[in-house]
């Protein structure tokens, strides 16, 4: 069952990264400046989209809840600052639900391992966003390409994301997104036995309940991602075509990862 929304019951998820005037180099094709974040949930609003969590979607899913009318899932990966500056407000302002999947060990704070790409979430500003009704999920714990692993360190790597969340915050993070957007059925595997209920990967396409609890496709909101292009993407529209590139060299990449890891074999380093 579905609310009015996208025909075949398809609801997009955004994938946003940092929300910044001057991102690091590393990041700005994948930023948006503040001024377009605005923009963009201002047509969310006018357009009459209902955004949930991660975890909604997953729990109306399972269970066969009508959902909302026009839903939509506003999703932040890595944990850059400028979600709590910048983000915040906005989403505040329109009341809007959205998730933020942290790299446990590039937040700033006791758990940090260096290596992160810009200016990242202290967690204070992660329980100040929890606060809101902002849901925290894992995004692993130093961001590695999952695939790649052995089975040590791929448990490893969602198990202390697992357990650095829920010291935190006092309660379990239940949804994951995979670094890359990176998975296979090993690491679904070890996603859903560290108690993650839902992941969510890349693909550049609608996700539909088909799609199952551990590979629900999100859309990339770019930095030259405009106001009509975003426009269309969430309702739908030439979502195949906009990301017709980036879904052949994913297809590509995904062959050269496993003859990688094939050739390498799986013993943990």
């Amino acid at each position: 069952m579905s609310g009015a929304g996208l025909p075949g019951g398809a609801v997009p998820i955004l994938m946003y990264h940092a929300v910044g005037h001057r991102p690091a180099d590393g990041v700005y094709g994948l930023s948006v400046s503040p001024g377009a974040f605005r923009t963009q949930m201002e047509i969310l609003a006018r357009r009459g989209f209902t955004p949930l969590t991660t975890a909604a979607l997953g729990s109306h899913w399972r269970t066969g809840r009508a959902l909302p009318d026009r839903p939509v899932l506003i999703t932040f990966d890595d944990g850059y600052e400028g979600v709590h500056r910048h983000a915040l407000p906005v989403l505040a302002e329109h009341g809007f639900a959205a998730t933020v999947f942290v790299t446990t060990g590039w937040l700033r704070g006791v758990y940090d391992e260096g290596g992160a790409p810009d200016t990242m979430l202290d967690w204070g500003q992660v329980r100040e966003l929890a606060a809101t009704g902002v849901e925290i999920g894992g995004h692993s714990h130093t961001h590695p390409q999952l695939d790649q692993l052995g089975e040590a360190r791929l448990r490893d790597e969602t198990v202390r994301c697992r357990d650095i969340v829920t010291a935190e915050l006092g309660a379990a993070p239940v949804s994951f997104a995979y670094p890359y957007g990176y998975s296979t059925r090993r690491v679904r595997e070890s996603v859903r036995a560290a108690g993650f209920a839902q992941s969510l990967a890349v693909g550049n396409a609608l996700a539909r309940r088909r799609q199952g609890p551990y590979a629900l496709e999100r859309v990339t909101v770019r930095r030259g991602t405009g106001a009509a292009a975003f426009a269309r993407l969430v309702e739908g529209r030439s979502v195949a075509r906009a990301f017709a590139v980036d879904r052949v060299l994913t297809k590509g990449f995904a062959v050269v990862r496993g003859a990688r890891r094939a050739v390498r074999g799986f013993a943990d380093p």
